[in-house]
């Protein structure tokens, strides 16, 4: 049986953080989430009954905050960032300090016992050779805010030590505090509502991962750690490094109602184009449970509860 730890994750209300805390409960660990909860999510409402959970509101750059609650933690998840392209050109400052700042501040309290897996994303690859997939050696080319801060982070991370680095891909399907931005996400948003998508560089490439895989691979990583600490991996689907058409298409395949088309002018400001490669990873023993057309369905399902019209009658 493995062994249970006291985990402090930053930004644990977030979109992976709210179904990464109740796995970890479910793993038996003790969980201590420090979070703003700047969006009002309640995301975490339905496991506050577990009595291994502690919530602490409060700001992962606030090194008062931070002191006690790292010096009483074993392993730290540092997902408390400003996700995204257009988030962080929007608020640099909020994306230096939190997605970089904040994690050279957890490093330094730090002791070299404890241990840190960090989420960073595989947005490092920028601009990836053509027919070629990104393995966890390949250069890194940022070509955003959010990559270049989130490469940043990880050299940082895995100077300390004791340490693990999962770049993760472009995230799809629900959690409880919901992200109607992310590509699958938005694109099954959008046929299910206006049954209909104009796409910008249609044939720009990216890999896709469901929210729940992600958590699998952290508590995989807790559970193999001796066999995987002080690397970097992977973490996406195989099945699924796929060109923004090609998605539309798997779409289509659950809602044939729906219509796309390619812009014939203008450029979409996302210029990240790669695939990777998730070998690395699935060598280690892991391996997903979602497959994207399982993602699309459980959106479409979603979709029925959600409707993001807070300022409209319909």
């Amino acid at each position: 049986m493995a062994e249970d730890f006291n985990i402090l994750v930053t930004g644990g209300g977030g979109y992976i953080g709210a179904v990464l805390v109740p796995a970890l409960l479910d793993a038996g660990h003790r969980v201590t989430v420090l979070d703003t909860f700047m969006f009002r999510q309640s995301s975490l409402a339905h496991v506050c009954h577990d009595p291994g959970l502690e919530i602490v509101c409060g700001d992962a750059r606030d090194e008062n905050v931070l002191k006690p609650l790292v010096k009483g933690s074993d392993i730290f998840v540092p997902l408390a960032a400003l996700v995204g392209t257009q988030l962080c050109k929007r608020d640099a400052v909020g994306a230096e300090t939190t997605n970089l700042g904040a994690v050279k501040t957890l490093v330094k309290m730090m002791s070299k016992n404890q241990q840190i897996i960090i989420p960073t994303t595989n947005s490092g690859y920028g601009i990836g050779e053509k027919g070629k997939c990104c393995t966890e050696e390949s250069p890194l080319k940022p070509v955003s805010t959010y990559g270049q801060t989130k490469v940043e982070a990880e050299k940082v991370t895995l100077d300390h030590g004791n340490s693990i680095s999962f770049r993760l891909a472009t995230a799809f399907g629900l959690s409880p505090r919901m992200r109607i931005d992310l590509l699958v996400n938005d694109f099954t948003y959008r046929a299910v509502y206006d049954r209909a998508l104009i796409i910008f560089e249609a044939h720009f490439m990216r890999n896709y991962i469901h929210v729940r895989d992600i958590s699998k691979a952290f508590i995989h990583g807790i559970n193999n750690w001796d066999a995987m600490q002080n690397e970097i991996y992977n973490v996406g689907l195989s099945s699924a490094n796929l060109s923004k058409w090609e998605l539309c298409e798997r779409i289509k395949q659950h809602l044939p109602e729906f219509v796309f088309l390619e812009a014939p002018i203008g450029e979409d400001p996302d210029k990240r184009d790669y695939i990777v490669s998730n070998e690395k990873l699935e060598a280690t023993g892991w391996a997903p449970d979602y497959s994207l057309d399982n993602g699309i369905k459980e959106l479409i399902k979603g979709y029925r509860m959600i409707n993001n019209s807070i300022y409209g009658n319909a």
